[in-house]
């Protein structure tokens, strides 16, 4: 008998009522806030996470499920940000409104091999800002984001907030970060 692949699960229908409604209190939230919903594809240029996540990173060196058909050099997509990203900027959407709320649910895959609690596809949900630098934006993901779990009856959590400083700061960091790069990044 086939069965299912290890790190993957399957949501069976006594299972499926609590994803159903954790997605319909998110999309009620969502709303609330001015989020709309975008749907990006599973499968992506694996060169999009080699630009945005770094060619040095743990995720495309070791975690990445990579599938190579001809010339193609895919990827199932190892997390949200860099799709939605790719989905702005190839369908203009700075075109159409000044700032853009997105949030987005969905599978997402890591090919290490599982550890205890840890799955290769395991599901997401996620909210992207993209057209502001106001720090009121910020203020507002945090905000949501404790809502959210407080209306999920998720309560044995903390907020730790951490920063990069101001511009000057942030310019040091990145000058390191830099320094840090292996030769030809």
């Amino acid at each position: 008998m086939v069965k299912r692949v290890r790190g993957t699960q399957d949501i069976l229908p006594q299972d499926s009522y609590s994803w159903q409604k954790i997605e319909e209190v998110a999309r009620r939230f969502f709303a609330l806030y001015g989020y709309q919903e975008i749907r990006t594809p599973i499968l992506e240029e694996a060169s999009l996470f080699n630009r945005s996540l770094g060619e040095a990173t743990e995720i495309v060196q070791k975690q990445m499920f990579k599938v190579e058909h001809a010339q193609d050099h895919l990827v199932l997509r190892p997390e949200g940000t860099a799709s939605v990203i790719r989905a702005y900027l190839e369908n203009n959407l700075d075109k159409q409104k000044a700032i853009n709320k997105l949030y987005y649910f969905g599978p997402m895959f890591r090919a290490e091999r599982p550890q205890k609690g840890r799955l290769r596809q395991f599901h997401h949900l996620g909210i992207e800002v993209i057209g502001s630098l106001s720090p009121q934006l910020d203020i507002e993901v945090i905000s949501l984001a404790d809502r959210l779990l407080r209306e999920l009856g998720i309560s044995d959590y903390q907020i730790c907030l951490n920063s990069l400083g101001c511009p000057k700061d942030k310019s040091k960091l990145s000058k390191f970060q830099t320094r840090l790069q292996p030769p030809g990044l």
